[in-house]
């Protein structure tokens, strides 16, 4: 089921700062702030209350509680870093009425999307040149947390264009 359409246009004014935040961030420094993933809890926890039912919303704490388990396992095998493991934990309520299919299919197009961008810009000087201290340009992992907030700011928008 997708979620109601009215409950993510609430969220989306909140979610879309901290993701871009969190892109940023994570492109320049190859980090994910903690204070991005509490404000991003927050604008759940607090908004959560008067957009959702209160078991609903229950429940998508209790997804993100598990993503966050999951997450920390990840971490632990070296899969993913600390940051990308909270940010998705941080996000996962958002996504709690939400088809994982639709989910799944998004994030691999924000993956492919993250991913060809960022090396194309890695090698435009255009673009480089303006940015020449972002850690992701030379770091040997990939700056997740790019796609991730692609993310968070599509699905609503993706929602509202199936209305």
């Amino acid at each position: 089921m997708l979620a109601d359409t009215n409950s993510l246009l609430w969220f989306l004014p909140f979610t879309v700062p901290i993701a871009i935040w969190v892109a940023w961030s994570d492109m320049k420094f190859m980090k994910i702030p903690n204070k991005a993933v509490l404000a991003l809890l927050a604008v759940y926890v607090i908004m959560g209350l008067f957009v959702f039912p209160l078991k609903l919303w229950a429940w998508g704490l209790a997804l993100g509680a598990i993503v966050l388990l999951i997450g920390f396992g990840a971490t632990a095998a070296r899969l993913m870093g600390a940051g990308d493991a909270k940010f998705g934990a941080a996000m996962a309520p958002f996504f709690v009425t939400a088809d994982i299919r639709t989910v799944l299919f998004l994030f691999a197009a924000c993956l492919f999307a993250a991913l060809t961008s960022h090396r194309i810009a890695k090698h435009s000087s255009i673009i480089r040149d303006r940015v020449p201290d972002w850690l992701s340009w030379t770091h040997k992992g990939f700056p997740m947390g790019y796609p991730l907030a692609g993310l968070l700011i599509f699905y609503p928008l993706l929602v509202v264009w199936l209305g």
